[in-house]
């Protein structure tokens, strides 16, 4: 229900690239699985498509049907003209460039899948979803579409090295670098990882989108296991409640080890508690009160709350969106 249909082209006869397929190959090695190995998109990984009929030919067969998302992903030249965009394809030639980006953005629009997404590493790029009908000043984008593009329309997207300097920030992304703590990874965090990574005098990516769904485009295994995310409300049964501490909670609070204890000692039950907490620590959702580190706010017999960020998860917890 998940397909992809991947394109890297470097063999345009006067003007050979030299990332494209790597970059292409590379991106479909990495959404064809999740980050525990479980099946993801269902790819179909194509270079150096020969002619624009053959292009479009595929994107139209990847938008037909019914699926649960589709997803388009182009590493190559791009063109703009009065007109409008165009993804380049070999057997271009003047006036008649490739395949046109206003083209593609009517056939997804028009797609039954239930999210479509596009993802462009080529020149000019920024122009997809901003027709020139339109003056080219306003997206025209129905609801499921999202698009993610290497720079605006008035920008070169660079290789340096042999690769897209966009793809690479684009595989980090997809590789851990934009997870939520629930271990999804969306079009709109790949979107702020890339446009974080990049300077302000860098190219700039482009992110449009129409979406009242919930979508993941990989997921990867979350930085605090879901089983410990979920205990937030049991821990916090209100979100301005705090947890009180004390040095039964720290592990090494114990008779066994030779240093000061301070009673009550620590106990298995609590010191599994802590574990979960220091780790909800770890990752910004609670903070110790009154104390810098978790192990003195135990051993001071302290407290911790919930972050801003962790009233956040608390709320989906509580809400069972987690």
């Amino acid at each position: 229900m998940r397909k992809a249909l991947i394109v890297g082209i470097n063999n345009y006869p006067k003007s050979q690239l030299q990332g494209c397929i790597n970059d292409a190959s590379a991106f479909g090695g990495i959404i064809e699985t999740n980050g525990d190995g479980s099946p993801n998109f269902d790819i179909k990984l194509v270079t150096d498509v020969p002619t624009k009929s053959d292009l479009k030919g595929l994107i139209i067969d990847l938008f037909s049907g019914d699926s649960d998302t589709a997803l388009f992903y182009f590493s190559g030249h791009g063109f703009i003209s009065d007109i409008g965009g165009y993804i380049v394809t070999p057997d271009y030639k003047p006036n008649d460039e490739g395949v046109s980006m206003d083209e593609i953005l009517t056939i997804a629009n028009d797609s039954k899948a239930k999210n479509r997404v596009i993802i462009l590493d080529c020149c000019h790029s920024g122009a997809f979803g901003s027709p020139k009908t339109t003056g080219g000043k306003s997206a025209h984008i129905v609801e499921g579409v999202s698009i993610l593009t290497a720079s605006k329309d008035d920008e070169p997207s660079l290789e340096i090295n042999g690769h897209g300097v966009f793809t690479n920030l684009l595989l980090d992304a997809l590789q851990g670098g934009a997870s939520d703590l629930r271990g999804h990874i969306t079009p709109g965090s790949i979107y702020a990882y890339i446009d974080q990574a990049l300077g302000p005098w860098d190219q700039r990516p482009v992110f449009k989108t129409n979406i009242t769904r919930f979508t993941s485009l990989r997921n990867v295994i979350p930085q605090v296991p879901i089983e410990t995310l979920r205990k937030l409300i049991e821990y916090f049964p209100s979100a301005s409640q705090q947890f009180a501490l004390d040095p039964s909670f720290e592990d090494t609070n114990t008779e066994n080890i030779e240093h000061k204890i301070i009673e009550p000692y620590a106990k298995a039950e609590n010191v599994a508690v802590f574990r979960n907490l220091q780790k909800l620590q770890s990752v910004g959702l609670i903070v110790p009160v009154g104390e810098q580190h978790m192990y003195y706010a135990a051993i001071n017999s302290k407290a911790c709350k919930l972050t801003g960020l962790g009233y956040h998860y608390w709320r989906l917890v509580k809400d069972k969106r987690i």
